[in-house]
């Protein structure tokens, strides 16, 4: 009885583990969140400090990198890996 239990949750596992890892669209999205926030930084290091740069684009560019770019990097999925995997009422991963 443990043993199948056992079995059953290690396959749950690996089937949970499979459906998380990144595909090259969200590296390619977190890499222009980081570009973003580099940017940001670099605005907000120009001079003057209470210039146009630093009091206004910096912060933007900062926000959008770490509030909207960067999620969404983790968070993307294509249209044909959503349509792969598919949550049940169960909880259990079921593929099509």
């Amino acid at each position: 009885m443990a043993q199948r239990l056992k079995s059953e949750h290690r396959k749950k596992m690996k089937a949970v583990a499979e459906a998380l890892p990144f595909v090259a669209a969200n590296y390619w999205i977190l890499g222009a969140g980081v570009a973003l926030i580099v940017l940001g930084y670099i605005a907000l290091a120009q001079d003057p400090w209470d210039g146009f740069m630093a009091l206004v684009v910096a912060p933007i560019l900062l926000v959008l990198g770490y509030c909207v770019v960067i999620p969404v990097g983790i968070l993307f999925r294509s249209k044909q890996e959503r349509g792969a995997t598919e949550i049940t009422t169960s909880g259990e991963l079921a593929a099509h």
